[in-house]
């Protein structure tokens, strides 16, 4: 039930961001790594399949797919934590003139007591935070944005550290005009 009610709530969100009133953010975070995940891979009989697997840093990725279209990232070669989480929010709502609805998942960096006085500040400014019910990331957009990023849009290769980063910006920064989806 929690489930078909947020997904009607959300209906109504996107027709009000339709109708101009508000800005609609879908949020979530992802890691990427410099070695490509490779999920399966055919190699011939007798052979036995090699990947390049040195690691390295791990970039993280917050962002917000919005309902005008556009995507605001930050990546991070850090941990995200609450702190940070409210800084993207607090950024985000500059980018918008509008009042923030900004969709995401019950991470707990999401909910944090220490950033509760910097989200009632946010509150005031107009920004509201709908938190989905447990399981259901198909009801977040951004998770169909990261799939594709992941696994369509990014050809399988080593990354060193800059170009990994390069190649998650390009693409998080032409969502719309070189890289569409479809819902």
């Amino acid at each position: 039930m929690a489930f078909e009610r947020a997904k009607q709530e959300i209906a109504e969100l996107r027709a009000r961001a339709q109708a101009d009133e508000i800005e609609v953010a879908y949020l979530d975070e992802a890691g990427f790594a410099q070695i490509h995940p490779n999920r399966s891979a055919w190699t011939p009989v007798g052979e036995q399949h090699c990947i390049e697997a040195t690691r390295g840093k791990r970039l993280n990725v917050v962002a917000a797919l919005l309902s005008s279209g556009k995507v605001f990232s930050a990546k991070l070669w850090c941990a995200f934590k609450a702190p940070l989480f409210a800084s993207f929010v607090g950024l985000l709502k500059e980018q918008v003139t509008k009042p923030l609805t900004v969709i995401l998942d019950n991470a707990s960096v999401h909910k944090s007591r220490a950033i509760a006085p910097l989200m009632e500040v946010l509150r005031r400014q107009g920004v509201t935070l709908y938190f989905l019910p447990p399981y259901s990331p198909e009801l977040n957009r951004i998770e169909k944005l990261w799939h594709l990023v992941k696994h369509t849009w990014m050809a399988p290769r080593h990354r060193n550290a800059q170009t990994l980063e390069n190649d998650v910006g390009e693409i998080l920064d032409n969502v719309g005009t070189r890289y569409h989806m479809v819902f």
